[in-house]
């Protein structure tokens, strides 16, 4: 077989695959790979029919826009085709994509607004005189299905709009599932023994492409318009940004985070802002959309292939992947708990390669039916802790499916394995496990474990703790290994020399780490309750405890009925705390902690309940102006309140930014109080 041949056989693969994925996607809303997967199948095709034209037919992928609409529904062409985007993945492709275009319109100056690309459904929506007639999704852009009924259960789509409108006209929007949303709808699937949704898209995609709309109307899915399709008998401005908000105006609900960017450099700095804080949307959204401001400019461009040359997806490193699930493996945490994890085939999430990934405990695994052998969906949680998600629909199917998972089963194949099958024990340790009455997890209730004090170790110097440099992992393990320590007070007892003579650990090295154990002596009592590792107290509860109890020796002697006193502390929390500094071997270990002075003097600011805000309790809705939710927050905590994520009937104030949530209407069935951004400022001041 010559090049040529080779080259053409390997674009007709290419095209029977991404054909069979991008059905399994936007048909059937199953897929089986990752977005980023389907990606670098369309950039090697892209790639061969740009280098060997002589191979290109109608009907490649790289040709359409989308798949075929299901007939199910009726069909709705489009007066205007539903476009794709063409997609850049780094800062020197969109440098390419800005000078080809500078080059199109003769050096004319560039603006550009930009957009998050929500990861949902496009939609059509077609007005006349004012009122919804149709909707449709995308279908393969030129003929979509017609979901009008299921559209019009959706709240934040305008069945009728006033002012001066066009007497027809079509715009374009995302409909999609919020984050909160995707996690009710999937535990309400569980509780029903329904297949769970893969993500935010397949569950917006199945849930507007209901046969049923009452199905539909049940989900909390949303919409933004992200533009005018076309527009009858009235002219429209000729910058994009103008045009969005003239929809705003007219009733359309527009994306508060929509920014004009003066030029190019602007536009990636504003991408790059939210690659790094991506997490903290409330919906998926898997890259930014850069579109020229001018729409004359955008028409004059028109389009290659299917993508119009005006504007471009510039997409956020892949967090998501498939990969196959070698072993479910077992490891022993801080506190005792047995906690399952999986040994993967390394993949790329993100930039980083994930070679393990955390699988929670025995019955979410059952819950998510993960198995030994599948191939399945990993996901960098927060772009730092990679999970498994669950199997891909093809290993669910397979004939030849491991067993459904046993942490007990996997216990004896462990200890099996090192010639001991005589009773269920810890796999390090050798010591007894149980599981409490009520409780998810497994424990090895053998303090001495050396897996725990490992772990136990690594929390107290890490860096929101007592902030020990070069004490990592492989050092408590060093430590442990040649007994140099038993227990985390031991480190104030290490000397240069005891380090100095550790495997490949120079003078240097070791004078810094000495330093550093001598220097953590002057945290603050909030970071040694943080380090003490207690039993559901993070830092947000060893701020609380440290406003209320300015000693160590005023927290050991608390009541569970003190405790609980205490806004933000309920039962499970007092009891956790409570048992702790009753256990023999832990009064033992802040004698040895005092014993080595990292207890500084009693602090005698104002105490937690004198503090102005204090059992007041407050949630936030919507996006603030003044600053970040997280900033808010903060502010709140400061001077004594508490800030909780759903209104109850104790919530004091419900603060109310732009564009709210079903929060409000939940606050005013209650009857809490509803306060602006202006009166939370008030507060705060006045406080």
């Amino acid at each position: 077989m010559d090049v040529l041949e080779q080259v053409n056989s390997r674009i007709s693969e290419l095209r029977t695959e991404i054909d069979h994925h991008s059905y399994l996607y936007h048909a059937l809303d199953s897929p089986v790979i990752s977005d980023s997967e389907y990606d670098a199948l369309i950039r090697e095709l892209r790639k061969l029919e740009e280098l060997y034209p002589q191979f290109v037919v109608p009907d490649s992928p790289t040709q359409r826009v989308g798949a075929a609409p299901l007939e199910a529904f009726g069909i709705i062409a489009h007066p205007s085709p539903l476009l794709s985007l063409g997609n850049t993945f780094t800062d020197d492709d969109l440098t390419s994509w800005y000078n080809r275009t500078l080059k199109l319109v003769e050096g004319r100056h560039l603006s550009f607004v930009c957009e998050h690309k929500i990861d949902g459904l496009a939609v059509a929506l077609t007005y006349k005189d004012g009122h919804l007639i149709t909707g449709a999704t995308r279908g393969d852009g030129y003929r979509g299905e017609n979901i009008t009924q299921n559209l019009r259960t959706i709240k934040s789509i305008p069945l009728h709009v006033v002012g001066d409108v066009p007497p027809r006209f079509e715009v374009r929007g995302e409909v999609y599932l919020p984050k909160a949303g995707f996690r009710k709808l999937n535990e309400e699937r569980t509780a029903e023994g329904l297949p769970l949704f893969a993500n935010p898209r397949n569950a917006a995609a199945g849930s507007v492409r209901q046969l049923d709309p009452r199905i539909t109307a049940k989900r909390p899915l949303d919409i933004y318009v992200y533009g005018l399709g076309w527009a009858d008998g009235k002219p429209m401005p000729d910058s994009h940004w103008e045009t969005m908000q003239y929809l705003k105006s007219i009733g359309f609900r527009i994306n508060p985070e929509n920014r004009q960017a003066a030029d190019i450099a602007e536009a990636k700095t504003y991408y790059h802002s939210w690659v790094e804080q991506r997490d903290r949307l409330p919906y998926e959204a898997d890259g930014i959309v850069i579109k020229i401001d001018s729409l004359s400019v955008q028409q004059d461009l028109g389009v290659v292939g299917n993508e119009p040359r005006g504007a471009i997806a510039y997409k956020f490193p892949a967090t998501q992947a498939t990969t196959w699930l070698k072993e479910i493996a077992i490891s022993v945490g801080r506190t005792g708990t047995l906690n399952p994890y999986a040994i993967l085939e390394p993949v790329a999430v993100g930039g980083v390669t994930v070679r393990q990934a955390a699988l929670h405990n025995e019955d979410d695994i059952r819950r998510k039916d993960i198995r030994e052998g599948d191939r399945v969906y990993i996901q960098r949680a927060g772009e730092v802790i990679p999970e498994v998600i669950g199997p891909t629909p093809d290993s669910k199917t397979a004939p030849q499916r491991s067993p459904e998972f046993s942490l007990i089963e996997k216990l004896k194949e462990i200890n099996m394995r090192s010639g001991d099958v005589s009773r269920i024990v810890c796999p390090v340790c050798k010591g007894t496990v149980l599981r409490n009455e009520g409780e998810a997890m497994y424990y090895c209730i053998n303090a001495r474990c050396p897996a725990q004090i490992q772990a136990r170790l690594e929390l107290f110097t890490s860096r929101g703790a007592m902030d020990i440099r070069g004490i990592g992992e492989s050092m408590s393990a060093l430590l442990l290994e040649n007994r140099l320590v038993a227990d985390v007070a031991d480190l104030y007892s290490l000397k240069l020399e005891d380090l100095s003579r550790l495997e490949r650990m120079g003078d240097k090295s070791a004078s810094n780490i000495i330093d550093a154990i001598k220097n953590s002596k002057k945290r603050p009592l909030s970071r040694i309750i943080t380090a003490l590792g207690i039993r559901h107290v993070g830092t947000e509860i060893a701020n609380i405890l440290t406003s209320r109890f300015n000693s160590i020796d005023r927290l050991s002697s608390v009541t569970k009925e003190e405790l609980m006193d205490i806004p933000g502390i309920g039962e499970k929390i007092a009891d956790s705390i409570v048992a702790f500094f009753h256990q023999e071997e832990n009064k033992s270990l802040i004698g040895k902690l005092k014993a080595a002075d990292i207890f500084q003097e009693p602090d005698n600011s104002v105490l937690f309940e004198t503090k102005p805000l204090y059992g007041q309790e407050f949630v936030i809705t919507g996006t603030l102006q003044s600053f970040s939710r997280v900033v808010a927050q903060d502010k709140i905590k400061a001077l004594g309140g508490t800030v909780k994520d759903d209104v109850t009937r104790r919530t004091r104030y419900l603060v109310v930014g732009q564009d709210p949530g079903s929060k409000l209407t939940k606050a005013q069935k209650l009857g809490v109080e509803v306060i602006s951004e202006e009166q939370l400022l008030k507060i705060l001041k006045t406080g």
